[in-house]
């Protein structure tokens, strides 16, 4: 019986796990492009972020928050914890948040270097 129990709570769980990871908060159809000053490169889980003051059309500096995979995905895609270090100028191409909020789903960054990182796995077909 105790084995039934645990089976149907992590069945139950199962959605609400996934959930967790999905981009729905996204508009990953209508790329954007940032260009900024990386403020901080956080390297930790569950998702590495990437906190970028970027020139507005105003000429006020805008705060954003750029979210990526895990380090364990992105470390398969090429990424390391010091790939960015505070000050470096960096384009960022994703999905605004839909509501408006100063963040964004990275697809991909190019660096400093010109390298050009994914941020998202492949899509398998």
């Amino acid at each position: 019986m105790f084995r039934f129990r645990v089976t149907v709570l992590l069945i139950l769980l199962a959605p609400i796990a996934l959930a967790h990871h999905s981009t729905a908060a996204y508009d990953l159809i209508h790329g954007t492009i940032l260009t900024g000053e990386v403020q901080r490169f956080a390297w930790e889980n569950p998702h590495v972020h990437i906190y970028l003051d970027v020139t507005g059309e105003d000429a006020e500096i805008e705060h954003w928050t750029v979210e990526m995979e895990s380090p364990s995905i992105l470390g398969r895609l090429g990424w390391k914890k010091d790939s960015l270090k505070p000050g470096d100028q960096i384009s960022v191409t994703g999905g605004r948040a839909k509501n408006g909020s100063f963040q964004i789903r990275a697809v991909y960054v190019v660096l400093p270097d010109r390298r050009k990182l994914p941020a998202l796995p492949p899509v398998d077909n």
